[in-house]
């Protein structure tokens, strides 16, 4: 076996969200990172619940059809002051985890502070600390869009994480409240 042998592992990251969900492609061969894409699944704000998940559906299934990830990553939404917000954002979420699942993706789950604290160091850095080190580490020309460097800072973070909670999450454990936890098909085993 050659020691150089690497495989390339691709993936998908996705910030969640009702009116924009952002989303970015890169690959992992080694210890490099290689940005393929990103952008943002934009829903029509006068449109109904339904249709607007729906946009979100589609998006996500032209991009699993496009750059074929191996994985995935979705930011874990927490509780805003809005209720209401927060179920809308959970749906949005819920829609895309969804369409990744039925497509045959692992997902695995981050919270905001675990992103950033992978990608900028500081689990607190604000969305444009997170912009300038996703652009440093993928070598991008310029900065990507708030929600496009939160959904490559999540593939980033799952990239990274690939010798701790990122390898974890893909063998049947799971992050609750920032700790690792055994997945429940894992728990039904012992």
């Amino acid at each position: 076996m050659n020691p150089t042998n690497t495989s390339t592992i691709r993936i998908l990251g996705i910030d969640p969200g009702l009116r924009v969900t952002g989303f970015g492609v890169i690959e992992k061969s080694g210890n490099r990172l290689a940005y393929l894409a990103s952008g943002c699944i934009k829903t029509d704000a006068k449109a109904n619940l339904p249709t607007r998940l729906g946009t979100i559906h589609a998006g996500l299934n032209e991009l699993l059809a496009q750059y074929k990830p191996d994985q995935a990553v979705i930011e874990i939404v927490f509780v805003n002051v809005n209720p209401q917000s927060t179920l809308l954002l959970g749906q949005a979420r819920g829609a895309a985890i969804t369409t990744l699942v039925a497509g045959g993706v692992e997902v695995a789950e981050y919270t905001a502070l675990q992103v950033k604290q992978a990608v900028v160091g500081n689990g607190h850095a604000d969305k444009v600390q997170v912009q300038h080190m996703v652009r440093r580490l993928l070598s991008l020309p310029g900065e990507p869009s708030p929600d496009a460097a939160d959904a490559l800072a999540c593939a980033i973070a799952h990239a990274h994480g690939g010798q701790g909670m990122g390898a974890l999450a893909t063998k049947g454990f799971r992050i609750r409240n920032g700790r690792m936890i055994l997945g429940k098909t894992e728990e039904r085993k012992q």
